[in-house]
This record gives C-alpha cells, sequence and structure tokens, in this order.
C-alpha cells in the first residue's frame, strides 16, 4: 500500500509541478488573445461609427478610408461577417456604377436614381456590420438619421460639375466659351 500511496503522491506532485508552469503561460496566453480579440473589435467598431458619422458625406476621405478597411478586418470565415462582406461587395460594386456623362440629358434623373440606391446599398451594409456589432439600429433610422445641410450637398455637386468640367477644358475634350461683348456707349 506504501507503493500504490508513493506513485500517486508522484503523480501529483508531477500534475502540481505542471500546473505551477502552465498555469502563468497559459494566463498570459489568454490574455493575450482577449487583447487581440478586443483590438480586432475595436476597429471593427471604429469602421462602423466611421461610416455613421460620415453616411450624409459618403465622399468624405474618412468615409472612404472606412470602406476600404472592411475587407482587412472582416472575416470570410465567420458567418455573420462574411454577410458584412457581400453587402461591402454590393455597395462597391454600385459606386463604380455610377452616370459619368455631363452631356446626357437625363444626367440629373440618373444621377438622382443612382444615388438613392446608394444611400441604401449603404443602410443595408450598416445593418448588417450593426448586428454583428450588437447595434441595433433599424433601416429607417440608419436612412434618416444622419444630419446633412442642404448646403453640403449643394457644394458638392457644384464642385464636382467645376471639376469636371475644368478637367474637360483642360484635356482638350471642350471649349471655353467665350462671348465678346461691345461695351455700352456713355451719354
Amino acid at each position: 500500500m506504501d507503493a500504490n500511496m508513493e506513485a500517486m503522491m508522484t503523480i501529483s506532485d508531477y500534475a502540481m509541478i505542471l500546473a505551477v508552469i502552465l498555469g502563468p503561460i497559459l494566463a498570459v496566453q489568454t490574455q493575450k488573445w482577449i487583447e487581440s480579440w478586443r483590438a480586432d473589435n475595436e476597429r471593427k467598431k471604429w469602421i462602423f461609427k466611421t461610416l455613421m458619422a460620415t453616411r450624409g458625406t459618403p465622399v468624405s476621405p474618412t468615409h472612404v478610408q472606412a470602406l476600404n478597411m472592411i475587407e482587412l478586418e472582416f472575416s470570410i470565415k465567420d458567418p455573420q461577417e462574411k454577410a458584412v462582406l457581400e453587402a461591402w461587395r454590393v455597395y462597391l460594386d454600385h459606386l463604380s456604377s455610377g452616370p459619368t456623362n455631363l452631356q446626357d440629358q437625363d444626367y440629373h434623373i440618373l444621377l438622382d436614381t443612382w444615388s438613392s440606391k446608394s444611400r441604401d446599398f449603404l443602410v443595408d451594409l450598416l445593418h448588417t456590420m450593426g448586428k454583428v456589432l450588437k447595434y441595433d439600429f433599424d433601416k429607417v433610422q440608419l436612412k434618416k438619421g444622419a444630419y446633412t445641410p442642404q448646403g453640403h450637398a449643394e457644394i458638392e455637386f457644384e464642385q464636382a460639375i467645376l471639376r469636371k468640367g475644368t478637367i474637360d477644358i483642360l484635356a482638350g475634350r471642350r471649349a471655353l466659351p467665350v462671348e465678346i461683348k461691345q461695351p455700352k456707349q456713355q451719354s
């Protein structure tokens, strides 16, 4: 019986030594895993918050930067995150299909339709992303909840027209209209 007791004590001694050695290692590894998960989650939340804050100004550099980070931070391996990537791809595909011919008589109608669909695709992306990140926003709130002054939209639109027109003139695709007027005769 003493031999069995010695063997049992030896096994328990080994188990204790193993626990003393592995305990801190496992604790550190667990802490590193938790920190990594938190950092990943914070980057995803930054993307979501940035897109939410800039959803009224989709051409802003921070909005574009956040959109471009989606593919880096969300994983196709996670089914919920895969849905985010799918919504992002649909939105991205749509963004590259906007009307470009300013001379088209229906340009403004096409642009309005395209812009409306853009907002819808962005709302779908934000809604899907919000679910993954445990934010509770409905689609109406996402679409109507942003404040963007009409003046900002007009400035963006006018700047786009000015840039396009200037580029067309400088590239020789369009002439600069010049009108010569006779000076008024003074009486």
